[in-house]
């Protein structure tokens, strides 16, 4: 049987891959491009599925914001995506809530409100310094970033400004790439300062010893500034499913399901195994993460030479588990306040705890507005770093599904839930969680708001992106590696050979949509 010729072989559906399918498409419009995604969905690392009987929320099983003052990327990529869409299919954003001062910290065993780590230092149960306390703990770890790099925190600069300045920087007369994050913050504050950094601060991977040249201006951008998150109405899904659209519209063709085995070259041609079959391309490109390389290397002998640009990175676990309830039981945990008398609820944004559920957002509704009645929706946990090993006894093991060829592992003992018949087939029935995790998850979520009794689930969905082909929700540059050097040579790692990579993974945005739309530009100005 003849090998199957294409023009351009785009392997990856997220946002790299769909962006630069539908950027190469109206370039070339006589050119065949194929996207090939393995999975079974578009948008890679976005996910976003309606829970049963709630069709006025989004679960965002992946990413779900933006900061719309720091990322020009994915802002400017929305305002062009609007400009073509219908009235009715507009991408439309709304203000994403975060901290709110009668929120709950839960840690030590102690009860406090976010408001109190300013306005009543002496109950945080850490014993900190003189000079730390009454600091948030995002706080405290910008007072010793500015101690590593003076200067930096000044709110006038911009963020690749200070991310020269992280670059050029020098700690203890080292170069600050050279050195962790962690190791240089243990030099300038105390090691329960570090804690309550990470404690309250709800991550423990973005406090973890990568690069800190990457991880100041990095970390700064997220909790330096005033941040303006904004969320998705529609779910942020609709961002890659709209490229994926466009793409389809202009020629361009995407299979889903469609798994690269491993690729070789040929007489100047990239031969493409999709699963048995040959696929012949002029032009390859690679929009996947550093463990989909990592799992293609072992049969693709290009991969092999370039080993040390491909592992400059690290996976970082991540996962999400969402709850559904016949009510917004969480109000109820609010407090009086003591000057008004008036009670003041617990309806929005995240509360924090080192539990290992770390994080719980009470949702809100598409309009950004909070649940106050009827069947509402948590992000039960949001978790990365150590915790996630708490889970892994109560999750599939993470490597067998893609072994298997299956999108997202299957679960033997699904939280049933209430879902009725004619919800079976919505998207979120897919990701159902395993029962004995949901237990978990709301006992912890009774300890954790004081309650004397545990909230009955209705329906869960969660999703570890530490599964393969993705090996984590973000990763980060390594110590003493170059980024700025690295993340324009993997774009197009070997000389005169039309091999591209992009993505998050190496980008300044680790973590962020922006960060797969800076590596796609760069690799799309090479081709």
């Amino acid at each position: 049987m003849q090998n199957e010729k294409i023009d351009i072989a785009i392997v990856g559906g997220g946002v790299s891959g769909v962006y630069s399918a539908w950027k190469l498409q109206q370039k070339y419009p006589a050119k065949k491009i194929v996207v090939f995604e393995g999975g079974d969905h578009i948008g890679g690392r976005l996910l976003s599925v309606t829970p049963p009987n709630i069709p006025d929320m989004v679960a965002e099983l992946g990413g779900m914001r933006i900061l719309e003052n720091a990322q020009p990327l994915i802002v400017a990529l929305i305002q062009e995506l609007n400009q073509q869409l219908p009235t009715d299919q507009q991408i439309e954003l709304y203000d994403f809530p975060v901290d709110k001062n009668q929120n709950i910290a839960y840690l030590r065993g102690v009860y406090l409100r976010l408001s109190d780590f300013t306005k009543k230092p002496d109950k945080v149960p850490y014993k900190l310094a003189f000079l730390e306390k009454g600091n948030t703990p995002g706080g405290v770890i910008v007072n010793a970033i500015e101690q590593i790099v003076p200067g930096i925190t000044n709110p006038k600069l911009s963020e690749w400004q200070r991310r020269e300045m992280a670059q050029q920087a020098s700690f203890a007369g080292e170069p600050l790439y050279k050195q962790g994050f962690w190791n240089v913050l243990y030099r300038v504050i105390s090691s329960e300062a570090y804690q309550f950094g990470m404690d309250a601060g709800g991550y423990n991977s973005t406090l973890a010893n990568w690069n800190a040249a990457d991880a100041i201006p990095w970390f700064l951008t997220d909790f330096g500034i005033v941040p303006q998150y904004k969320g998705f109405k529609k779910g942020f899904q609709q961002v890659p499913k709209s490229l994926a659209d466009f793409f389809v519209k202009l020629g361009g063709e995407i299979r889903l399901g469609a798994k690269l085995n491993g690729f070789k070259t040929v007489d100047d041609q990239f031969h493409l195994d999709i699963l048995g079959q040959t696929v012949v391309a002029d032009s390859l490109i690679l929009a996947m993460p550093r463990r989909s390389l990592d799992l293609l290397a072992p049969t693709s002998p290009e991969l092999q030479t370039i080993q040390t640009l491909i592992g400059s990175v690290t996976p970082r676990p991540l996962f999400k588990l969402f709850t559904t309830y016949t009510n917004p039981w969480w109000l109820a945990a609010g407090y009086t306040d003591a000057k008004t008398g008036k009670f003041v609820a617990v309806e929005s944004g995240r509360s924090v705890t080192d539990l290992p559920v770390r994080q719980t957002y009470y949702w809100p509704k598409n309009t950004g507005e909070p649940a106050t009645a009827g069947e509402s929706m948590l992000l039960a946990s949001y978790d990365d770093g150590n915790n996630i090993g708490f889970w892994d006894g109560l999750r599939p093991q993470r490597t067998q599904a893609w072994k298997k060829g299956l999108a997202h592992a299957k679960i033997d003992d699904a939280f049933l839930g209430t879902v009725e018949q004619s919800d079976a087939d919505l998207d979120w029935c897919q990701y159902k969680a395993p029962a004995k995790m949901v237990a978990e998850v709301a006992r912890q979520l009774q300890l954790m708001h004081g309650l004397s009794h545990t909230p009955l689930v209705k329906n869960a969905a969660f999703r570890d992106w530490g599964e393969d082909p993705f090996g984590g929700g973000w990763n980060s540059w390594n110590i003493g590696v170059k980024s700025w050097e690295v993340k324009e040579q993997i774009t197009q790692p070997i000389s005169n050979l039309p091999l591209y990579i992009c993505g998050e993974a190496y980008s300044d945005a680790q973590g962020w949509v922006e960060g797969a739309l800076q590596t796609a530009d760069i690799m799309l100005g090479k081709m």
